[in-house]
């Protein structure tokens, strides 16, 4: 089940690739990926492209994959090791109709707009809430310093 649902979703994504995203198997394995998120234009990551490392398990989709963020970036819902806190990705709410092509436009819209009230790394959320001017020129500085451009 897992290995043709992802087959047909990568044939989904080549087919039709969605703006400011790309996926594709690592080494021709298909239960791990490797993903391209472009900051959207308008936001302090901007200009910055953000490497992905996705793991499908023979569950998949009956459990969501694990993704995190190889590329560092400064996000309040996204820590140092690249864990990811986004509501489409924890098991409770994760649902097998869901595809990887929502989730990558989940992180798209989570990089424009982040959610400090589901934070991961509190002490990025408390900046991002009372001094956005600080958080952007220190997100910004975060893309030109890690980030391929």
């Amino acid at each position: 089940m897992a290995l043709r649902r992802i087959q047909k979703e990568l044939a989904d994504l080549t087919k039709n690739p969605p703006p400011n995203v790309s996926a594709a198997p690592v080494d021709e394995d298909l239960f791990h990926w490797r993903a391209t998120l472009r900051g959207p234009q308008g936001s302090p990551y901007q200009n910055g492209y953000f490497i992905l490392d996705i793991t499908f398990s023979a569950d998949y989709p009956f459990k969501p994959p694990k993704m995190k963020f190889i590329t560092k970036i400064y996000h309040p819902n996204i820590d140092d090791d690249g864990s990811i806190c986004v509501d489409l990705l924890k098991p409770d709410i994760w649902k097998p109709a869901t595809k990887l092509v929502n989730v990558l436009q989940a992180l798209v819209t989570l990089l424009e707009t982040p959610n400090p009230d589901d934070a991961l790394v509190a002490s990025i959320a408390e900046i991002y809430n009372s001094n956005r001017p600080k958080f952007n020129k220190t997100a910004k500085e975060y893309v030109e310093k890690y980030a391929y451009k």
